[in-house]
């Protein structure tokens, strides 16, 4: 059976059963606290916490998920997959354990010819909460399961919550049992192997609290409704319905598997490591198409950051199975077919998802070039000091700064004789993690508890009339003050004010909040902020400046026209850019994220290389020609498949409804959808200033712009300037350029000069510097402090300027130290000779001693090494400790 087909006909089952078949969210979560869609049921937490309303009483969906907590393990076990597909159906307050239970056996053990799975009832087993008998009971009564396959499990493994404050609940969980070829007898407490589970059924009844673990939690009450969110694993459902040993064989993955073992030339099954490795190759590909057609992109922060190790864990693992080419344009091509028939998008978006990943293929692989080179570096000091070990902070500078994988590391060490201090590796990754939690669990704690927006929300959805006007009067239907609701707040305190309606616009779509105020019989507050907390309710963040508001009170939203009328112009002319992005550089140029706000807009947009000047006057002009030919501004709400057929554009990382607003600007020469405020005409946006196009990672680009005032301003001042310099440069304005590349070039020719004769001046200073010479210990030794000099180079052309006098001289075993201060800080540089170093005297050692009484640090070669700090007054005492130090 296809996993497409288990896919459907499990939406046909629960769609004919009266839920409502809802389509895949995003991968990329709504919720502030994750950063993916981690389950099934992510997208309707609202509904299931009651935190919004739900649409409907019963739902059902494929739900696309990514979690990479456990990417170490992937390949490895039957289970771990960073991509996967989640079945579920929901009930929001309408049928629960009985219903839950009678749908699940019954699509389970239906045959396939009428539709079902077709799982043999005597090959399923059953867990419950250690507890609860009414699951036991339902169990028995309608399945007919016997108890010797019902078991009871504590909170452990049978009790759900999200490992945060939030809804949660018993859960009985469905296995299959593979059968005694994959493990002993007695049930999933016995061998969840032999026993996989394939179907998990959460009873959600209860709201829990903070906690100290996953079974040590507070229980805060029950939910306002009693809800069902089961899961089933489509992957797990799929391997064991097609016979194949795991989820990295079922026919949405074995694709990509095959085709690295083509590319390797390593046959799948004859060796573990390489099965392993093949295993990571095709979940890893899979994962990273399935982001990038939901817009992410690869980068160091966040979602990219994961997507980047995706994408580098696949390179790396395709090296260790041999190939050191690129290999991206095989694996995801592979991919794309398998998956293409479950998600036509990642067919229709390939070119844009294939460009994003072969850029970042082809930049780790230079990566790893130039990280072998720090390496063999590394391993070469390390054998060269007599020791067979290298570092443990070695390998996690080469792991966490230049993305070098552990994995590479230790087959070099190995192949070179040496081992890695695996421990000491372990450990700062260890800290790495546990700084990472930290920061994550404090961000989570700044995030107000959004169960108090629930009343509110419950009164319907906050009605924007901002598009028409700049003022709607509302009444007053919530406050909230440091998080908890309250009746009144009085002048100077800050205060969310939750009103039916409103004209303030709140921050979405890249466009910043409006700036305004709300007054009303006896009362004003300025507003702040205006948000969005959860789906469908605005909150609006103010002070107040006199008077008392109260629930309950009619109250004014007014919108600052000035401000909306910058945010109007600003926000068009980001549509224009992209319109003129795209006419310059052809539709892979897709906007892949914007920020506006009054005077001011920011673009990113899908391209690798840096744009021209040339080519940013071109968008600069088409932009502005399109101003100046007033194009009519149109916006209007459709079904969001018609939209899509008139060739509106739907832009990454927004989620859309099935009714959507349309803006055109000129019938087709912009159309995209967009909730944002607009100007009536082009020629109201006044005027577009590209001020700047910059790099956000290997596949993404930004631009910035002035708009409207903001913009004639910036104009106005580079007028000034260049009025300025024809005065001073006693020039006309079109030969500035060629008059101030004349001063430019003269200017070059005097440093030339001037360095050319502080280069003589030093020279003249070695001989003196090498007359100094003294035995210490087993070497000759110069330590000066030679003053003021024009900088670290000027120092270091000294020192070793010193120790080749003196080796010319007869002293072959010479270590030189000088000492100076450049830029206004000590500075210190130390030379050895070979016979010096043979004799113990390492420079990197001796630099790094002085750096430390400069109260600096420093380090370097073992014949040539730098050191600083903040302490001039330390040289004497600096270059004394070198001395002592070289006595021994």
């Amino acid at each position: 059976m296809y996993t497409a087909d288990i896919r459907s006909r499990w939406l046909d089952f629960f769609g004919e059963r009266g839920h409502t078949v809802v389509p895949s969210a995003s991968l990329v979560s709504d919720d502030p606290s994750l950063l993916f869609t981690v389950a099934g049921m992510v997208p309707f937490i609202p509904y299931l916490s009651g935190l919004v309303p739900a649409p409907y009483p019963r739902a059902t969906s494929v739900q696309k998920c990514i979690r990479t907590l456990d990417i170490e393990e992937v390949g490895k076990t039957t289970r771990h997959g960073t991509f996967f597909q989640m079945n579920g159906n929901f009930s929001f307050g309408d049928y629960f354990k009985e219903g839950a239970i009678g749908y699940a056996w019954e699509l389970l053990t239906t045959s396939e010819s009428e539709g079902g799975l077709g799982f043999a009832e005597r090959d399923l087993w059953v867990t419950v909460y250690e507890d609860d008998d009414e699951a036991i009971d339902i169990w028995k009564r309608v399945a007919g399961l016997p108890d010797a396959r019902i078991q009871r499990r504590d909170k452990e493994d049978n009790y759900w919550s999200t490992g945060q404050p939030g809804p949660a609940g018993p859960c009985s969980e469905i296995y299959f049992d593979r059968g005694p070829a994959y493990g002993i007898e007695g049930g999933p407490v016995a061998d969840e192997n032999r026993y996989i589970e394939i179907w998990n059924l959460v009873f959600m009844q209860y709201l829990r609290g903070e906690g100290t673990s996953k079974t040590d939690f507070e229980i805060l009450g029950e939910l306002p409704r009693k809800n069902i969110d089961t899961g089933m694993g489509l992957e797990r459902v799929a391997f064991l319905k097609q016979g194949v040993e795991n989820l990295y064989e079922i026919d949405q993955v074995r694709p990509v598997l095959d085709r690295a073992a083509e590319l390797s030339g390593r046959r799948y099954g004859a060796h573990h490591d390489d099965d392993v490795r093949m295993r990571v190759v095709a979940d890893h590909v899979r994962s990273a198409l399935m982001l990038m057609s939901d817009g992410v992109t690869p980068s160091n922060e966040g979602r990219g950051y994961i997507l980047r190790r995706l994408l580098r864990r696949t390179v790396r693992s395709m090296r260790l199975l041999g190939v050191d080419t690129a290999t991206m344009p095989e694996l995801l091509t592979a991919s794309r077919d398998a998956m293409k028939a479950a998600y036509p998008e990642v067919e229709r978006d390939y070119d844009r998802i294939s460009r994003s990943a072969y850029a970042e293929e082809e930049s780790f692989l230079r990566t790893l070039a130039g990280g072998t080179t720090i390496l063999d570096l590394a391993v070469g000091e390390t054998k060269s000091g007599g020791a067979d070990v290298l570092p443990g902070d070695t390998a996690f500078l080469l792991h966490d700064t230049y993305g070098f994988p552990i994995d590479l590391t230790l087959e070099i060490a190995e192949e070179s004789g040496i081992t890695v201090d695996r421990v000491a590796f372990e450990s700062l990754m260890a800290e790495q993690k546990q700084r990472a939690k930290a920061d994550a669990k404090a961000k989570k704690l700044g995030i107000t508890d959004l169960s108090v927006y629930s009343p509110f929300r419950a009164l319907g959805e906050t009605v924007f009339r901002g598009y028409d006007e700049l003022e709607a009067e509302s009444s007053v239907l919530g406050l909230i003050v440091d998080g908890v609701s309250v009746t009144s707040a009085v002048a100077g305190e800050q205060v969310e004010v939750i009103v039916a309606e409103t004209a303030l616009w709140a921050e979405s779509g890249g466009q910043e909040a409006d700036a305004g105020t709300i007054v009303g019989d006896g009362f004003e507050l300025t507003v702040l902020d205006v948000q969005k907390p959860v789906k469908g309710l605005v909150s609006h963040r103010a002070e107040v400046t006199s008077g008392q508001i109260a629930v309950g009170d009619l109250a004014r939203t007014v919108v600052d026209p000035s401000w909306r009328r910058g945010a109007t112009q600003a926000h068009s002319a980001t549509h224009l850019i992209h319109a003129a992005l795209r006419q310059t550089l052809g539709e892979q140029a897709h906007q892949a994220g914007s920020y506006n706000k009054a005077g001011y807009m920011r673009l990113d947009f899908s391209w690798s290389q840096p744009l021209s000047l040339e080519t940013r006057s071109e968008i600069e002009e088409i932009a502005n020609q399109a101003i100046r030919d007033d194009l009519e501004v149109v916006t209007r709400e459709l079904p969001i498949d018609e939209a899509r057929s008139m060739g509106a554009m739907a832009l990454f990382g927004e989620k859309y409804g099935d009714i959507v607003r349309m803006v055109d600007i000129g019938g087709p020469f912009s159309r995209e959808l967009c909730a944002g405020t607009h100007v009536a005409s082009s020629a109201q946006i006044g005027l577009i200033n590209l001020q700047g196009e910059s790099s956000i990672g290997s596949t993404n680009r930004r631009v910035e712009a002035l708009v409207g005032l903001e913009a004639f301003r910036e104009f106005a001042a580079e007028r000034a300037l260049v009025a300025q310099l024809t005065s001073s440069l006693k020039a006309p304005r079109d030969e500035i350029a060629a008059r101030i590349a004349d001063l430019s070039a003269n200017l070059k020719a005097a440093e030339k000069k001037i360095a050319a004769f502080e280069a003589g001046q030093l020279t003249t200073r070695i001989p003196g510097l090498a007359q100094s010479a003294r035995a210490v210990g087993a070497v000759t030794l110069v330590a000066e402090n030679v003053g003021e000099l024009g900088s670290a180079d000027d120092l270091r052309q000294l020192a070793t300027g010193v120790r080749e006098a003196l080796a010319s001289g007869g002293s072959a075993s010479a270590v030189v130290a000088l000492a100076a201060v450049a830029g206004g800080k000590p500075v210190v540089i130390v030379a050895t000779t070979e016979g010096a170093r043979a004799a113990g005297a390492k420079a990197g050692a001796l630099a790094k001693l002085a750096a430390g009484v400069l109260g600096g640090g420093g380090g370097g070669k073992d014949d040539l090494a730098q050191g600083g700090g903040a302490d001039a007054s330390a040289i004497p005492a600096a270059l004394e400790a070198i001395a002592n130090a070289v006595a021994g």
